[in-house]
């Protein structure tokens, strides 16, 4: 992989001072009026054509609308307390599926671990969740290029007792280790020696803050962002500085982006074109702030390169 382009020492800043948003299980509750609303009529999005390219971009023109699958994840993508849908990827997505003909998104909300298999599924368009670019899901779909870089940071008690700050520590000091379902995090936790079927594997951030609050574990790991919004109210739990983890005893800085079928490479490519128009215009820093992305967090990292390639 070719090194970022940004250093990867670059902290965290100028969040957004929004309330924690729902969890991943809340959002299955709370908006299973959204769920049904996507199942209604076409519980699948149309299967693909022969294509060149697939003509999955044609199709949703054709409809007027562009399925979105979300994890409810904040910033990533979610539902608000007003039941709309937000958040930094379904954001971008409304804007550039405008900009190709489509004039909206609808979501479909699943569990992260479920958003590759419910693409591959045809269960909806697109995965507009922030994911990660990593070698092992790009066996799996095709990504845009990345819209925003991210570092990994910890969720600890108060103080830090154990001094945990990258995950050398975490094994060297056989600290008590969490993180999501499906999170990149595992495999750098494993990466470092940390025993894989010794790992709480816990929902989301949230329940990643109540495991450290009461002690179940000594540290949950998350991106910087999401870690730092979930403590910013929490008496006993506090986030500890972003850091770059190492992969192959290098640094690695994570890049999140959009994820599509395999076959859809149309659908893809004009995507990635609309988006190196907003990165280009500064609009795309606009889009993402409000969710408290900052000019640390733009990259010009592709796909390719984070893809391994």
């Amino acid at each position: 992989m070719a090194p970022p382009h940004r250093t990867p020492t670059l902290g965290i800043s100028d969040h957004r001072p929004h309330t924690a948003g729902p969890t991943r299980r809340s959002l299955l509750a709370g908006v299973a009026a959204l769920g049904a609303l996507g199942a209604a009529g076409c519980s699948r999005v149309a299967t693909a054509s022969d294509v060149k390219g697939g003509d999955l971009l044609d199709r949703i023109r054709a409809q007027g609308v562009a399925r979105l699958g979300i994890a409810g994840e904040v910033p990533f993508g979610y539902i608000d307390k007003n039941g709309e849908l937000t958040g930094e990827a379904p954001e971008l997505a409304k804007v550039i599926f405008k900009r190709l003909g489509v004039d909206r998104v609808q979501p479909v909300p699943t569990e992260f671990g479920s958003l590759v298999p419910g693409l591959a599924s045809q269960q909806f368009d697109v995965v507009a969740a922030g994911m990660y670019i990593n070698a092992d899901r790009c066996q799996q779909v095709i990504f845009s290029d990345p819209d925003y870089q991210m570092l990994d940071a910890y969720i600890v008690r108060k103080g830090n007792p154990l001094g945990l700050h990258n995950y050398r520590d975490v094994v060297e000091k056989k600290a008590k280790f969490a993180t999501g379902t499906g999170y990149a995090e595992i495999a750098y936790a494993v990466e470092h020696g940390y025993k894989e079927d010794e790992i709480l594997i816990v929902p989301d951030q949230v329940a990643g803050l109540n495991a450290v609050e009461a002690g179940r574990v000594d540290v949950f790991a998350g991106t910087a962002l999401t870690v730092r919004e979930v403590v910013k109210k929490s008496s006993k739990a506090e986030a500890t500085e972003p850091f770059a983890p190492l992969v192959g005893g290098k640094p690695h800085v994570d890049g999140g982006a959009f994820a599509f079928r395999p076959d859809e490479t149309n659908l893809r490519d004009a995507f990635n074109v609309e988006l190196q128009k907003l990165k280009k215009s500064g609009e795309l820093l606009r889009i993402l702030k409000p969710f408290g992305f900052s000019e640390e967090e733009m990259t010009d990292l592709t796909a390719k390169e984070l893809c391994g390639g």
